[in-house]
């Protein structure tokens, strides 16, 4: 791997050099002129002999002359012949000086010089970052909040954006860990590798520019150059999504739109997996004592047939929900009991889909100003009408939330939350569709599940803890099982303080080496190595949780009851006295 901070060094330098060659030579030949002329013209008379400068006074007097200073005449005062020559190496000094000065400032515009600088500064921060960290190709509404989402989890992450506005930005934001970002196509491999992707604490690469076909080259080269990093990627396009799913595993692709239209039919079919859902994606509002208020039933109209209408389109039908489409755009192909409405979004064309008697209505083009235009005449002939609105640019939240729709789709949110958990959490999907899989969100299960986090977790916006069972993770618990013995779910969700009591957390799904998961493992599972812990409770609780997984004395305190002998002398005494000393000291009220 080469040594990228180095050589973008060694490229800073060489653009110095190559642009103030000339300067840098014009002034080195100039003092030395100046220089040698003021040692060979003979000075005044001093004690009956003609006074010659030394090479030292020569060059100590042209120094401060030349930038015009002016010290005085030195050892002595000058002869007329000196002072000719002095006037005239002050003026080509000067001229010179002036000539460098122009040549440093051309630099310091100069655009491949900045971008060299940049890029070294880039290398040399990315270099400096020693946690687990993330790339972020693409700095747009879903990079901005995702990277907003990262912060705040504490995890950094560095970001290559195409558009310097979109760096600067970048660098007004208040982070609480590293984010340095490059102004650079992140398509290129030599700015991934700048980027760190080659490291070994690099964790995966997120490709969520504004193109596709840019996203896919990123996938491709991330996969070659590092084999083991995940690979997120957003996409929107059939034809990129089967080449991406052939790049090999622990690549995810995110639609935002087939994820909104999964977030749909679930609020319909099932809004208690729909409130578990937005409840664990901290869903501003969101709490699990107040249920969502679920899409009716009935006649629904649907404006705008692009990529989310016709995914929204099907999660409709699949609910046995009928829709009324109305899109400018002439249809590929009639399908029987569709009904299609060609023509722009208006009261007349409205009517014409029956919004008198219809339930519901879903803004979904690509035009904010339009959506919201919909969303008005819709209101202003059946005001009780449930209305479904997409968001396509993220500045214009204020006025979105002022129009009060039932449900907003911000297709880069919905990018960005998707992304985050698969980053921080991966196995809450896992968890979703374990519940899917067998039927589970069909049962009480779910409402068992929503009464648990309650009690332990309470209302407030959750914090997911993913706990992998390994060395460095877990170095107590791995070193038990290593032993022999048993360390179960139940023993390390206790309080460290009061094993009698539970820590504020629970563990939602656990997925074995095998890729085997099981939802909500009960308390008498037994941990093995190798073992992916899904938690979701207080932060408080995931700190205190821990110290029972990498420390002995604590793992073995929730474990038994029993508080070991700390340091050399009570284990001595716990030996020499096992009668006395034996069960240790426990911590429990009795």
């Amino acid at each position: 791997m080469p040594h990228f901070d180095s050589i973008e060094s060694n490229r800073v330098l060489f653009i110095i050099l190559r642009a103030m060659r000339g300067p840098l030579i014009t002034l080195v030949c100039v003092y030395a002129i100046s220089i040698l002329g003021m040692v060979l013209i003979p000075g005044i008379e001093v004690d009956g002999e003609t006074y010659y400068m030394s090479f030292f006074h020569a060059f100590y007097f042209v120094t401060y002359t030349a930038t015009t200073t002016g010290f005085g005449e030195i050892p002595y005062e000058f002869s007329n012949a000196q002072r000719m020559w002095a006037t005239l190496s002050l003026i080509v000094g000067v001229a010179t000086w002036f000539y460098a000065l122009g040549s440093i400032i051309r630099l310091l515009q100069n655009e491949n010089f900045q971008q060299a600088v940049s890029e070294w500064n880039f290398t040399r921060k990315v270099q400096r970052i020693s946690e687990p960290f993330f790339i972020i190709c693409g700095f747009g509404d879903a990079g901005s909040l995702l990277a907003r989402g990262l912060s705040n989890a504490g995890i950094p992450a560095v970001i290559i954006e195409g558009e310097i506005d979109r760096i600067r930005a970048l660098e007004l934001r208040d982070y609480k860990v590293p984010m340095p970002g490059l102004c650079a196509d992140a398509s290129v491999p030599k700015h991934l590798i700048e980027a760190g992707l080659q490291r070994s604490n690099c964790q995966g690469v997120v490709a969520i520019t504004k193109d596709e076909e840019v996203n896919l080259k990123i996938a491709v080269t991330a996969r070659l150059l590092n084999p083991h990093a995940k690979i997120i990627t957003q996409s929107t396009t059939h034809v990129y999504e089967e080449t991406l799913a052939t790049l090999g595993d622990d690549i995810h692709i995110v639609d935002p739109f087939k994820t909104f239209a999964t977030y749909l039919g679930a609020t319909i079919h099932t809004p208690t997996l729909h409130l578990l859902n937005e409840w664990l994606s901290g869903t501003p509002g969101v709490t699990l004592d107040k249920p969502l208020s679920p899409p009716p039933w009935g006649n629904w109209i649907l404006c705008g047939y692009g990529r989310m209408g016709k995914e929204v389109h099907a999660a409709l039908d699949k609910q046995g929900i009928s829709t009324a489409v109305i899109d400018p755009h002439e249809i590929a192909e009639e399908m029987p009991g569709f009904s299609y409405i060609r023509g722009r979004s208006n009261e007349k064309t409205l009517r014409k889909a029956g919004i008198g008697t219809a339930v519901g209505i879903v803004a979904g083009t690509d035009d904010d100003g339009h959506n919201l235009s919909i969303l008005l005449n819709a209101r202003s002939i059946n005001p009780n009408i449930y209305s479904m609105v997409r968001q396509n640019r993220h500045e214009n939240e204020i006025v979105f939330a002022a129009a009060e729709a039932d449900m907003s789709m911000q297709p880069s949110l919905v990018a960005a939350r998707r992304i985050l958990f698969l980053m921080i959490a991966s196995l809450l999907k896992v968890f979703f569709q374990e519940v899917r899989k067998h039927n589970l969100s069909r049962s009480e299960f779910l409402q068992g599940v929503i009464q648990q986090l309650q009690e332990r977790v309470g209302g407030k916006k959750p914090n997911l803890l993913t706990i992998h069972v390994n060395e460095e993770m877990c170095g107590a618990v791995v070193q038990k099982i290593e032993a022999g013995q048993l360390v179960s779910m139940g023993d390390i969700l206790r309080d460290p303080n009061n094993r009698e009591h539970k820590l504020s957390t629970v563990a939602l799904v656990v997925q074995n080496r095998s890729r085997k998961a099981l939802v909500m493992p009960p308390d008498q599972y037994l941990l093995r190595k190798g073992d992916d812990i899904l938690l979701c409770g207080k932060e408080i609780a995931h700190s205190q949780i821990m110290g029972n997984l990498q420390n002995e004395y604590t793992l073995h305190y929730v474990s038994t009851g029993e508080d070991l002998p700390h340091g050399y002398a009570m284990q001595w005494l716990a030996r020499k006295f096992p009668n006395s000393l034996g069960k240790g000291v426990t911590l429990t009220e009795q």
